[in-house]
């Protein structure tokens, strides 16, 4: 089972981790997983969201946690 709960090989989910990793590690890749958090994980809702956009800011959270699992695969992946 890979890191996002789909199942595929060890050495494909490795890849995958390693290919995320490898883009993000930029200084514009930074940048870009910078931005991308403050619009989704960091950004906080009022009481008067939408059942709908909530639905939609959740998926958009989870995308951006699942980039950040994968880098964070890939990393343990280079201690071992």
């Amino acid at each position: 089972m890979g890191v996002d709960g789909f199942p595929r090989s060890k050495d494909q989910d490795k890849i995958i981790s390693q290919n995320v990793q490898s883009l993000f590690k930029t200084p514009t890749g930074q940048e870009v997983l910078k931005y991308l958090k403050s619009v989704t994980i960091e950004a906080v809702s009022g009481s008067n969201i939408s059942d709908a956009e909530l639905r939609h800011l959740e998926g958009q959270r989870y995308l951006v946690a699942l980039i950040v699992k994968r880098i964070n695969h890939a990393m343990r992946l280079k201690n071992e």
